[in-house]
């Protein structure tokens, strides 16, 4: 695991200028790879153990939390370096620190303040500093972490190829169910990028997001439904066996979902969750049924 001293903080800001972070995340991730800093499962599991125990840690994180909660409900409606932001940016800067100095090993603490470093104009801010918390933070195990650093790392920028470690971390984000990681994975199966095209793959993907309650997800699984692609035999199955009802041994049209109404149902879900779109695929379901039946 890597330690930040003040020393290290003044090297990687020469070392790392503000316009190369995706440069910097690479080179960071090859790093850990290469000096094997990534905890084992057993460590894995005792740290996340320790950290869970820590009730001060995750009283500073809530604090930090809600400060940052707060800058995001007005942010939109101010400018980024507005000086009113400062004292609630501080607020989540100091108690993300004091989280990570009470128990350094805590992921989430060094996601957040990773953010901090990465996404807001905090005062001391050092885009080298996020970079390295990112990582950390990743390689210990934090999905919304690993999601961020696959996310970053697939931002074009010539002359750096990261689609590797970007599906890397994208998959390890997936694994713990992690719904943006979910869908984006599932974009990478259903165009091949990086990857061999694989459709049902990201149906599966498509479809765990959607479980997730992620409206972008719903849409794609939703359109693929109506496409005319069928739902991955494992996911059948496994919706048959949580409602209840037996397996029938021959395989015919009784067992097979509707894909009008599965897609129904994805689209019904994005409505809910407040997207457009989902109305609007909703409407259009209304309308192609009204012409069938017309007809």
């Amino acid at each position: 695991m890597l330690n930040l001293n003040e020393e290290r903080k003044h090297l990687m800001i020469s070392l790392y200028p503000e316009d190369s972070v995706k440069k910097m995340l690479k080179s960071l991730v090859l790093r850990a790879r290469s000096t094997q800093n990534i905890l084992n499962h057993v460590q894995f599991i005792q740290q996340r153990g320790l950290h869970s125990r820590n009730k001060m840690a995750m009283e500073y994180i809530a604090k930090g939390w809600n400060a940052l909660k707060e800058i995001d409900r007005v942010i939109d409606y101010c400018e980024p370096r507005d000086k009113r932001l400062i004292p609630h940016l501080n607020t989540a800067k100091d108690n993300f620190e004091m989280a990570l100095e009470v128990d350094n090993s805590n992921t989430h603490a060094r996601y957040w303040l990773s953010r901090l470093h990465l996404k807001y104009h905090v005062p001391g801010q050092c885009k080298a500093i996020g970079a390295s918390l990112l990582v950390e933070a990743a390689n210990m195990g934090d999905a919304d972490a690993q999601y961020e650093l696959g996310r970053n790392l697939r931002i074009e920028n010539k002359g750096v190829d990261t689609d590797q470690e970007a599906f890397y971390y994208l998959e390890k984000a997936a694994d713990q169910l992690q719904p943006d990681a979910l869908y984006l994975l599932g974009a990478v199966y259903l165009t091949g990028d990086c990857v061999k095209k694989d459709v049902a793959s990201a149906i599966w993907c498509f479809h765990r997001a959607s479980e997730k309650d992620h409206a972008g997800a719903a849409i794609a699984y939703g359109s693929l439904l109506l496409r005319g692609y069928e739902v991955p035999t494992s996911l059948t199955k496994f919706n048959l066996i949580k409602n209840g009802r037996k397996l029938r041994k021959k395989t015919g049209e009784a067992n097979k979902p509707n894909p009008i109404q599965l897609a129904r149902e994805q689209f019904e879900n994005a409505a809910r969750l407040g997207s457009d779109l989902g109305f609007r695929w909703l409407k259009r379901l209304e309308e192609e049924e009204k012409r069938l039946l017309a007809a």
